[in-house]
């Protein structure tokens, strides 16, 4: 990072970007690992800018950032701050272990299941090609998931979420639905997670039951 170019930085951490009144740290207050929405601002400048990135710092001296997603693209709708990078090497990690090819997908919170249930993360998968054994596929990916995220790990052992899910889309279901949002073009990306269910009931319309 570039400290001395007439840019001021602050950062919030992500799961509380969204409160009413977030918390912005300095440079010096930050901490390696940790999620923060990135607002700069000039010297010149009268207002403070959020770039819409997530960053995580991987050295404090010097001072290195890593782009880790998106600050509207996260779940933490139960404290998991789930974030797109750990989605996306979960879904690659599971595909390498068990096979089959993903053309897009999407994860949502579940927050109301079924009564009686446990709320879970619930993944729409569109699949080029199913894995064998779709169960094994769902097991190593939702070892990734809490390899990788001990919030989410945390809840899962404590009993307060259950195992992911996969809802298959439909072949084209994807494209259907971007064209359907009049957004379907290269500029136009699917959002990978999303804190609420907008997306998920959209493709309701896509699944494969």
């Amino acid at each position: 990072m570039c400290l001395d170019h007439g840019i001021f930085y602050e950062f919030i951490e992500a799961d509380q970007f969204f409160d009413e009144h977030p918390k912005r740290y300095t440079i010096g207050e930050v901490k390696i690992g940790v999620n923060y929405a990135m607002i700069i601002s000039t010297n010149a400048g009268l207002w403070a800018y959020n770039i819409g990135d997530t960053v995580q710092f991987v050295s404090t001296d010097p001072y290195r950032v890593i782009v880790s997603g998106r600050i509207k693209h996260f779940i933490s709708a139960f404290g998991e701050h789930v974030i797109a990078k750990e989605v996306e090497y979960s879904m690659n990690k599971a595909i390498d272990q068990c096979g089959g090819s993903v053309i897009e997908f999407t994860v949502a919170p579940q927050i109301v299941p079924v009564k009686g249930k446990l709320p879970y993360h619930e993944w729409f998968v569109e699949f080029e090609q199913e894995p064998n054994d779709m169960e094994a596929f769902i097991d190593s990916l939702d070892t990734a998931m809490r390899a990788q995220n001990t919030y989410y790990d945390d809840l899962i052992t404590g009993k307060v979420l259950q195992r992911l899910k996969i809802r298959t889309v439909r072949k084209g279901g994807f494209t259907n639905l971007m064209k359907k949002r009049g957004k379907l073009g290269g500029q136009n990306k699917i959002q990978r997670l999303a804190n609420d269910r907008s997306l998920a009931e959209d493709l309701e319309a896509y699944i494969n039951e």
